[in-house]
Formats: structure tokens, sequence, C-alpha cells
């Protein structure tokens, strides 16, 4: 092993250290642990940092670099390097700090529906999230340095066109779908007990090809995914013994980033290339919207179709009898693809989702520039609703304090769900180019072609290539929406009757 492979093993340790902090403290960890666990965050995010910048760590990156001239994970540490010494130390203990003390008061004020509660926190996550932009630094928009966090090369002069583009398919085909008979889903909310819930996701996620040998599911206010190395791939999810298809389809969504992580190659373990080294984060994706492209393209191409009901749906029949003895597997079907606008992200359906983003990236670029202050946020949140959904938000809960991402200062991620939407497309279009037996396969629930596919074709490359080479590599083409317009405009014109 060479210096900087040693060097570059310690500093996948201790993110992954911290990845398992951080996962302890949305799962286990008892409220009142979240002060001294911000700390120990702070800790590791300093020492992390640290030996990234050292001396010796440069030394031994570009002495791979000149062994082996073109060596990606040397490149990539060196240019990590040279943008974290624009971000002082301090900034970076305290963003790790608030981040904990943060996660705890939303979850606290999320429970009492209280944004007030929480906004003095979000305040400060705001400032130091400005601060970290200038440090990085950007030419058109601060949002643009926190943007390139999650999803490198993206800038918001790109992200503008492509969400207008989506908005002016969606808006015409979300009117045209709302004037034609809703599909019944009056037996999505009867009562199903959580432990039957546990058992089927869990099947299903097992069927993916998710190894329980290297991962397993525990329940969280907000579901996610967490890796320790690929030999430990965690998921969680969130059970509502009233509403089936959020944890179900909260686990499908979960399981797509799991088999991403347990399917970098093993060779990448504790390497530079299963390290986001500029974001000081555990992970073997290229990106974030990369990422999303698998949690997308596993829970919605294939969950939601309709061959993937005709086949699980007497399995799902067995776990809850009673609460589907008069119901039939299209019905089902067409209950969980329903088009109907949501005040909840997580449980909104797939037209609508990308209306979701759009409005968070919306309201989170304005409050990087300073034009919305975070006390105007739940009007402003609330004022969009209306306007693009048609909504009236009734609490804060189900409103500004849905989601955790700000609490963690994930500014920038967001737009990363609608392009995991449209990478999913074309990821998946390229699948059935090349697998002329997909379609049977699924049908037959079979998935380990497919499982297969992705693994040799994206996950197993870890963080070698950029998202934009990775795509171009896989597709022959850079990002584009073709494919996934297409995709939705034939899915919901099938499934409801429009020319």
């Amino acid at each position: 092993m060479t210096d900087f492979e040693h060097l570059s093993a310690e500093l996948n340790d201790l993110l992954c250290v911290l990845n398992l902090l951080n996962w302890d403290a949305r799962t286990q960890m008892p409220p009142g642990g979240s002060v001294t666990r911000a700390q120990q965050a702070a800790t590791l995010s300093r020492l992390a940092q640290e030996k990234l910048l050292s001396p010796a760590f440069e030394r031994a990156a570009r002495d791979a670099l000149q062994a082996r001239p073109g060596d990606r994970a040397a490149g990539q540490a060196l240019a990590a390097a040279a943008a974290l010494r624009r971000v002082p130390a301090p900034l970076t203990g305290a963003l790790a700090s608030l981040k904990g003390e943060a996660q705890d008061a939303w979850a606290s004020a999320k429970a009492r529906s209280d944004f007030g509660a929480f906004a003095p926190y979000l305040e400060r996550m705001v400032q130091l999230s400005r601060d970290l932009a200038d440090a990085l630094g950007y030419e058109d928009h601060p949002y643009d340095a926190l943007l390139n966090l999650y999803e490198p090369g993206l800038t918001t002069a790109q992200l503008t066109p492509l969400f207008d583009r989506l908005r002016a398919h969606h808006v015409p085909l979300l009117r045209a779908i709302g004037q034609r008979p809703e599909p019944r889903s009056d037996f999505l909310t009867r009562a199903y007990p959580v432990a039957e819930q546990r058992a089927f996701s869990l099947g299903l996620a097992q069927a993916f090809g998710y190894d329980l040998s290297r991962g397993r599911l525990d329940e969280s206010a907000h579901p996610f995914e967490i890796s320790f190395t690929r030999q430990d791939v965690r998921i969680t999810t969130r059970y509502q013994e009233s509403f089936l298809p959020g944890a179900l389809f909260g686990t499908l969504h979960e399981t797509g980033h799991a088999l991403y992580e347990q399917g970098v190659a093993p060779e990448l373990t504790r390497t530079a290339l299963a390290s986001d080294l500029l974001g000081l984060y555990a992970v073997g994706g290229a990106s974030f919207g990369t990422h999303e492209s698998q949690s997308r393209l596993w829970e919605n191409r294939v969950g939601r179709a309709q061959a993937f009901w005709t086949r699980h749906y007497p399995a799902l029949r067995a776990h809850f009898p009673e609460q589907l003895a008069d119901v039939t597997a299209d019905e089902f079907y067409r209950a969980v693809n329903r088009v109907h606008p949501t005040l909840i992200r997580v449980e909104a359906d797939e037209l609508t989702y990308d209306l979701h983003i759009m409005l968070r990236v919306h309201l989170e670029t304005q409050l990087i520039s300073g034009d919305l202050s975070v006390r105007d946020l739940p009007d402003a949140w609330n004022a969009r609703m209306k306007t693009d959904l048609g909504l009236d938000v009734p609490d804060d809960a189900r409103g500004v304090l849905q989601d955790i991402h700000w609490s963690t200062g994930y500014f920038g991620s967001f737009p990363t769900y609608t392009v995991g939407n449209v990478m999913a497309a074309q990821f998946y279009q390229a699948a059935q180019a090349a697998l002329p037996d997909l379609d049977a396969d699924l049908a037959a629930g079979t998935y380990a072609p497919l499982q297969a596919w992705l693994t040799e074709q994206i996950y197993r490359h870890g963080r070698t290539f950029t998202p934009h080479e990775l795509l171009v590599r896989v597709t022959g083409q850079g990002l584009d929406e073709t494919p996934y317009l297409t995709y939705l405009t034939d899915k919901f014109s099938t499934l409801y009757g429009l020319k």
C-alpha cells in the first residue's frame, strides 16, 4: 500500500465513523445526546479536513499522480484539498456542530409544528452556508458553489431552463389528468400493521438484490440510506399504519441507494474513490443526482410498474387479506400511481414530485442570495404551494418543516432529486437497449439481470468518473430530459385514457 492509499484509507475511516455517528443520531440516540454528539461530529470533521489538507497527504497524492499520470483518486484529492483550503477550519467545525443541534431542533419543532422554534437554527445555517459559498467561490450565483458540492459541474444557469422545460410539460399534463376521473384509492388509508409492512417491504428489497449480510432496515423520522464502506450499507424508512405507500415506496427508494453503495467495486473500499473529499462524506456514488437516479429507477420504473404489481400483488394481499379483500391488482396499481397534488414531497406522485423540488429550489436560492429572510419562509412556502399545486398548507409540520435537508445544511441538494429523475430515464432506456429480455425478466420478478447491468455500468465505478462522464459512458449523451418526458407522457396518458 502506497502512502497515498494508506492516508486515503485513514481518511475514509474517519468519514465512515462520522457517518456512523450520524446514523445513530437519526435512529437510536436519545434526545439528550444531541449537543455532545454535535461536538463529536465537529471534532471528526475537523480531523478529516486536517488530514486531507496536511502536507503529508498532499505530498503522497502528488507522488501517486507522478507515478501514475491521470490517477483519478490522486487528482480528485488534490482538487478537493485546493477547494477546502479556502474554507476556514472554524467554519467547517461550526457547520458540523450546528448540524447536530439543528437536526434535533428540527425534529422537535416538526413534532410540535412550530417553525418559530426551529427558525434561529435555520438562520444560523443559512448564514454559515452563505459563508461556505463565499469561501468556495463562484462566478454567477452563490448557490452555484453549494450546488457543486452535490452535483459537480451543474450551475443555476443550467438548472433554470431545465426546470422551465419540465414545468412546461408537467403543468399541462397535470391539468389534463385533473379533468379525468380519479382512480379508487380509499383502501390505501386502511389500517396496515407495521410489522407486516416491514416484512413485505424488506422482502422486496431483498428481491431487488439488497444484501442483508451487509445491510439492515431501521426506522427514522425521515427515510435515508447511509454507508460505512460497501460492507455495511443501511437504510431506514418511516411507517404510517394508516398509509401503506409511505413505508413501502420509501423502502424501495432507499433500496435503490443501497444497491449503488453495495455495488461499488471491492477494490475501491477505503479509497479516495469511495469518499466525497470535498463534502467530507463517505459515499461511493458519483454524485447526489446519480445516486438519486438509482433510487428513483428502482422505486418508480420498477416498483410502480404494472407488471411489478401483477407479479407481487398476491403476496401483498397475503400480508393484508382483510384490508385488500375487495381490491384487485389493477386497482392497486392505479391507486399507487394516482396523480394527485399532495402536501408531502416524499408521498408525491411521479408527476407532481418535480413541482415539489422546484418549489424548494426556488426558495433556497432566495435564502442563499439574501432575497428571502428565514422569518418569511413559511409564508413564501405556503404561497408557492398554493400557486404550484393548488393546496392550502394547514400547519408547519406538513409545510416548511417537512424535510430534514435544511437542518443538515444540505443547501444545493434538492435539485439533484429532479436531476436524478432525468438520469433515471436515460439509464433505464440504455438498460432496455442492452437487455432485450428486460421487460420479460421484470414481469417474472427476476431482477438480477438489471442489477448486474447497473452494477457493471454504474455502481462498480464509485467516484471514478464525474456525473457527466458516467452519463455519457452509459447513455452516449449528457443530461437530456427527453426520455423522462416521454416516459411520463406515455405512462399517464395510458393510465388516465388521455389522447
